[in-house]
């Protein structure tokens, strides 16, 4: 039904069952032409590209994703290459010289991960990572955790990338986890924008929330964006030259000026190319009628109809009671499974690749995603009955 969109990646990929979408997620066909007209735009433009970007194509995605999230204030949201440059752009409102107490989990991407253990080989910075297992508990665990500890900053993704689970109430996590502290609080919405429902609209002023276009939103990599609440007055010390946007025009002064909208997080000068990828997706999208809610309940029958077959196969390691969780209403768009050390899982996995089966592992957990690609009648795990 949906195939129609991406017949250039099927037609580059023929013969491959690909489940490495929540990895790298195909393109859907539109965004070749929007490649080419970002080209065509910097021909007829040239210098004045940067006028016509900010002035129509960045309001204008600004808008799709608002749209999406229910945001009430499009304004709020910047943009950047990738996540870790935002992340380091909340980090760095912070006096990095005095105390500082991060709260997160033991399950967030590297971009997080990684640099905030390395900020941790200071003395003054502490990182506490609540274990997301069991995951029945953690929202409990963590808000106790928030509440106990009195952190400063705060983040956790709404889908976890090393599990698919979900948080089981956005809304009501940010409201309890507001309520007993001032800290900031930062929302990673990768695994989770265009693939769950996420409505924001009672909790935009009160978190940062973080996410891209390169998963399920099919826009490929270089086009991350932030939702920053309308009150933030934070001045991010790691800033460049389109923070200043909205004061430009304004006297020089002594002091570092920032923009009064979700801008004053902005970096420097950046590939627009990918922006023009997204926002040809999302207004693809738009006019087929193809709202998250749709995707959400096309993929949970992919993911019904996946596990059908693969109990038909009755593999000794791939099979429901080694799925990190079964409880697919609170879940993400791709399966995890617990299928032994990580060399054995390894192996697994070039053996399914060798079968034309696309996956991808992180130690000793073995994840398929699901797309609107697929079609689920060509799910073909017969391999798997040879082992």
């Amino acid at each position: 039904m949906y195939q129609q969109f991406y017949q250039r990646f099927l037609q580059a990929n023929a013969g491959k069952q690909h489940f490495a979408c929540h990895s790298h997620h195909y393109w859907p066909d539109v965004t070749r032409d929007a490649m080419l007209e970002y080209w065509d735009d910097t021909a007829r433009l040239v210098d004045d590209k940067w006028q016509y970007i900010f002035a129509e194509k960045v309001p204008q995605t600004q808008q799709l994703i608002a749209d999406i999230l229910q945001l009430p204030q499009p304004e709020q949201i910047v943009f950047a290459p990738n996540t870790h440059e935002l992340v380091m752009r909340l980090l760095s409102c912070f006096d990095l010289r005095q105390p500082l107490h991060i709260l997160t989990t033991d399950s967030e991407f590297y971009s997080f991960s990684r640099q905030v253990k390395r900020l941790a080989e200071y003395d003054n910075i502490t990182i506490e990572a609540i274990p997301t297992e069991p995951y029945a508990t953690f929202e409990q665990r963590f808000i106790a955790a928030a509440e106990a500890r009195s952190p400063h900053f705060i983040f956790c993704s709404q889908v976890f990338f090393n599990s698919g689970v979900a948080l089981t109430d956005l809304t009501g996590f940010v409201q309890k986890l507001a309520a007993c502290t001032d800290a900031m609080i930062a929302i990673d919405g990768y695994h989770a924008f265009m693939a769950l429902p996420t409505d924001l609209s009672s909790i935009a002023e009160r978190i940062f929330y973080l996410a891209g276009s390169y998963k399920y939103a099919q826009g490929g990599e270089g086009c991350c964006f932030m939702a920053v609440p309308l009150s933030s007055t934070d001045r991010p010390l790691y800033t460049g030259w389109f923070a200043e946007f909205g004061t430009l025009a304004a006297e020089k002064s002594a002091t570092v000026l920032y923009s009064d909208d979700g801008y004053r997080f902005a970096g420097a000068t950046m590939d627009f190319s990918a922006l023009y990828r997204l926002n040809a997706v999302l207004r693809l999208f738009k006019q087929q009628g193809i709202s998250v809610g749709r995707i959400h309940q096309y993929v949970q029958q992919l993911q019904r109809v996946f596990l059908a077959k693969l109990a038909e196969v009755k593999h000794t390691k791939l099979h429901t009671s080694s799925l990190l969780t079964n409880d697919l209403d609170n879940h993400g768009h791709f399966l995890t499974f617990r299928c032994g050390n990580p060399a054995e899982v390894a192996e697994l996995a070039a053996m399914l690749k060798r079968n034309g089966i696309e996956t991808d592992y992180r130690g000793d957990r073995l994840r398929f995603g699901f797309a609107l690609y697929h079609n689920s009648e060509q799910y073909d795990l017969s391999c798997l009955k040879q082992c």
